[in-house]
């Protein structure tokens, strides 16, 4: 794939007024996803600051976050994890609880999923308030594994999700 020409990838996220509800913005990525050069240079560019960072496992949090830490899993030589919702993973998992804005929830992995100090990169497509990657985080470090970064392909900053990943390596190629 040629990549020499910059692509404009906030071009390619299409703004919904009110989904999921009245007064949300929803970003849809879906139009960067169909879109091969698109795609491929938000993989790119989301790999490039880990490439040689001896990053061995991609941990993507579910379920937009499996599509980018796939392709990034692949682009660093490295395998996968998956992060997924309670009840969802078929072997014994280690699970997290963490506060949303309304209540909370739970995300597991399996358990050995990753060997003790492994270096691993998270991967979600967006970070709005945090809660999700924070819990995220804290699930990995149970595994015994490190978190050598969390990677994003929109931040949407006004939320203040970065605050909730404090000391962490962050980034996010589209900010809002």
């Amino acid at each position: 794939m040629n990549t020499s020409t910059p692509v404009d990838l906030r071009s390619f996220i299409a703004d919904v007024p009110d989904f999921p509800k009245k007064g949300i913005v929803f970003k849809d990525i879906t139009p960067l996803l169909a879109d091969p050069r698109a795609f491929g240079a938000a993989i790119d560019a989301m790999a490039e600051p880990y490439r040689g960072k001896g990053i061995r496992l991609v941990a993507g949090i579910e379920s937009r976050g499996f599509l980018f830490a796939s392709a990034i899993a692949r682009r660093l030589d490295a395998g996968i994890v998956l992060i997924r919702k309670k009840g969802k993973l078929p072997r014994k998992t280690l699970s997290v609880t963490y506060e949303l804005e309304y209540g909370t929830d739970t995300l597991e992995v399996h358990e050995g999923a990753a060997a003790p100090g492994t270096p691993l990169l998270l991967v979600d497509d967006v970070l709005a308030t945090g809660g999700t990657a924070k819990g995220a985080c804290e699930l990995i470090e149970k595994l015994g594994a490190k978190v050598a970064g969390v990677s994003f392909l929109i931040e949407l900053g006004f939320l203040g999700g970065r605050k909730k990943l404090s000391g962490r390596d962050v980034r996010a190629l589209i900010a809002y």
